[in-house]
């Protein structure tokens, strides 16, 4: 600075000098404390206070920094004028960046990190040089006049600047964000010990304790302002979303607290209530097991992104902590909404401690997807249930230490999808880049066609749609593409005899074979689930001569059909049928598939000695159950028609009517997951037996 302030624009004793340092000081101390103090809500105020007055000093710097310049751009270069100017490089460069990355904040989708760094380093190299610059300045004048002129400035300065920081902690008492209750109601109980208030459920919190339902819920604003709009409205008809919701779960849960008691109901809660759980509503008194949040959320966003720990124990062995929240993180609309948004995108840090890198682990999935039941819920002791986990990791699918030859759960059930979305792109992944435009499905399609339509969740049909081909095998995953099978979840493999005598007994083979699956087949709840196979005979003229795996009008399967299923049994040997797990100590029976392995069913089917005569071959009489395939036929041969397909349904009929009631009307939809068919010619009864002479003239049948 010149030493006669007097004759410049910007010394020591003006106005706008004495604005411009004080706005500059403050915006570089309350930027240090964003960067460098713990998250919280006078940091968030921190935040909105620093950008206000960035945004309001922004032309009173500009205008100083002109000015100062043109003070002193006749001087001879010298080291302090030298430092002036990098500072004053380094500060247009900070405000320049912080407008990008306010504009960002306010309307955009994410802030860039590019210009967040921009921001952050401008800054230090501007405070580094300018404060050695006016260091300098600040020596050199100490003889001269101006010295106590300097010494208000600075003091000015300092003073602005505790009161602005002294406001942001002020507004941070005014208000401070949303105020968690993290305690159990009075009357929780404690049934399995104060040490352990989620058993039989192996979930805990960071805390041992109580997690308020709210601090786990907002799934809703995650959607909002255009911020992951996409994956919301994928999860919104998943699974995840409906785990709790799901009026078979709320039955067998009721069921289960009459008969086991409510506290019971947490083994459950783990998987499919995480909300309900960790707040407590899952108690003895309370009227309903399922808190509001937990019901309309399952598998929140925060519930899978808050797991810290998980083990391969399963039964929901995970370590769930409580996310922060950021001001107003709660309304999905306003003002406050807003700004919340803003906190979140120019702040992302503590948001950004959502997106974990195991949830790229298997391991991460097996803390739900693999179960058991012990001593404390069946009174017996331990029985394996569904293992998806152990079943994908003894299987093909999985090559230890070689990511291109293993197929992951999450490369089949969360495929690659076209993204505008900020979480889109991905650098860890050894097939993916930051900016490939794509994020992984929220949808976690699988095998349930029936609650979605049943809540009429939105988007619920697409979500069927997709489930479908699923389960047919069309649904495809360019990712996977050179490491995973093309064709059928199923394939089928249709054995008959290429003819076969009117009168005779006519034996037919279908070999089932598991080609896409990443575990068994049917995997899951074995004792609701049903996949079977349905054959159909058909003569020359459409008439049935033969059927199993036939539904009668009330949706139950004819008994003796082939199925793939589990049936339990409780210690007295009854069988497990309304999904009462809480008694089950074994199984009777199960049969399934597992990857890459074969199963097999045969018929023995009774010929007609005659067939049935008048109109010729008519395909349109066969129905929907061969009219999809064009059948070869040889002019002037009686021919049979054998069509087997293979069915799958979440759900066997017997439990819906006991849960919901047969005056329900419900039945699981039935999907065609695959179907083989073959032909077979009919020989008359009376057909001579193409012989051959023996070396003593004997006639002996042709190849004996």
């Amino acid at each position: 600075m010149a030493n006669n302030q007097d004759s410049v624009k910007t010394g020591w004793t003006t106005g706008l000098t004495r604005l411009s340092i004080t706005a500059l000081l403050f915006l570089s101390v309350s930027g240090l404390i964003i960067t460098f103090a713990p998250f919280g809500a006078w940091v968030e105020w921190d935040v909105i206070v620093h950008t206000v007055v960035g945004l309001l000093a922004f032309i009173p710097i500009i205008w100083y920094s002109l000015a100062h310049w043109g003070d002193y751009k006749q001087y001879n270069l010298s080291d302090a004028l030298l430092l002036g100017y990098v500072s004053a490089v380094a500060f247009l460069a900070c405000l320049i960046s912080g407008l990008v990355v306010t504009w960002q904040g306010l309307f955009g989708l994410k802030m860039s990190a590019v210009w967040r760094n921009v921001h952050l380093y401008s800054t230090y190299v501007a405070l580094a040089t300018g404060l050695i610059h006016v260091v300098i300045v600040w020596i050199r004048s100490q003889s001269k006049e101006e010295k106590p002129a300097a010494a208000p400035l600075v003091w000015r300065a300092v003073a602005g600047t505790v009161v602005g920081l002294l406001v942001v902690v002020g507004l941070s008492f005014v208000y401070s964000g949303s105020q968690y209750v993290n305690e159990f109601p009075e009357d929780y109980s404690y049934y399995y010990g104060e040490d352990r208030p989620f058993a039989p459920s192996l979930a805990v919190t960071t805390t041992g304790g109580a997690f308020d339902a709210e601090s786990l819920a907002g799934s809703m604003t995650c959607g909002t302002a255009n911020c992951h709009s996409e994956i919301l409205e994928e999860w919104i008809p998943s699974a995840h979303r409906y785990a709790a919701m799901d009026p078979l779960f709320q039955k067998v849960q009721s069921v289960m607290a009459e008969q086991n008691g409510p506290e019971s109901t947490r083994y459950c809660g783990g998987c499919h209530d995480p909300i309900s759980l960790f707040s407590g509503t899952k108690n003895i008194f309370a009227e309903n097991l399922t808190g509001l949040h937990g019901y309309q959320e399952g598998i929140s966003c925060l519930v899978c992104h808050g797991v810290r720990e998980t083990d391969l124990q399963g039964n929901a062995n995970y370590v769930m902590t409580q996310p922060s929240t950021y001001l107003w993180q709660w309304q999905e609309e306003g003002l406050g909404k807003f700004v919340s948004d803003f906190l979140i995108r120019t702040y992302p840090d503590e948001h950004l401690e959502l997106s974990k890198r195991m949830f790229k682990a298997p391991e991460y999935c097996a803390a739900c997807h693999k179960q058991f039941i012990d001593q404390e819920v069946n009174r017996v002791g331990w029985v394996q249930l569904q293992n998806q986990y152990d079943n994908w990791k003894a299987s093909h699918w999985f090559v230890e230490g070689d990511p291109e030859k293993t197929v992951e759960c999450r490369e089949c059930h969360m495929p690659l999808v076209a993204s505008s979305d900020p979480a889109a792109g991905d650098a860890t992944d050894y097939n993916r880049t930051p900016d490939d435009g794509k994020h992984r499905s929220h949808r976690f399609i699988a095998a349930n066609s029936m609650v979605p339509a049943m809540l009429e969740l939105p988007g619920y049909e697409e979500q069927l749609l997709l489930t479908e081909q699923w389960l047919q095998g069309k649904f495809e995953i360019p990712e996977i593409q050179e490491k995973w099978r093309e064709g059928p979840v199923v394939e089928l493999a249709l054995e008959t005899p290429d003819s076969v005598t009117k009168g005779e007994t006519m034996p037919i083979r279908l070999v089932m074979t598991a080609n896409k699956v990443g575990h068994d087949f049917p995997t899951g709840p074995l004792d609701i689930i049903q996949s079977w196979v349905e054959i159909h005979v058909f003569d020359e003229q459409g008439n049935e001569i033969f059927s199993s795996g036939t539904r009668d009008e009330k949706h139950f399967i004819e008994p003796g059909s082939f199925l793939f299923k589990a049936e339990p049994v409780d210690q007295y040997g009854n069988l497990i049928d309304r999904h009462n797990l809480w008694e089950m100590v074994g199984v009777r029976y199960r049969r399934a598939l597992f990857p890459g392995y074969s199963d097999t069913v045969e018929y023995m089917v009774d010929c007609p000695t005659t067939m049935a005569q008048g109109e010729p071959r008519d395909l349109a009489k066969y129905g929907e159950e061969v009219q999809d395939f064009e059948i070869p036929y040889k002019e002037g041969v009686a021919q049979y028609q054998v069509v087997a397909k293979l069915m799958y349904r979440k759900v066997d009929q017997f439990l819906i009517n006991f849960l919901l009631g047969e005056d329900s009307g419900l039945t699981a939809p039935v999907i065609e997951m695959n179907r083989a068919w073959a032909t077979v010619d009919v020989l008359d009864e009376t057909a001579q037996v193409e012989t051959r002479e023996d070396g003593d003239g004997s006639p002996v049948p042709a190849g004996g």
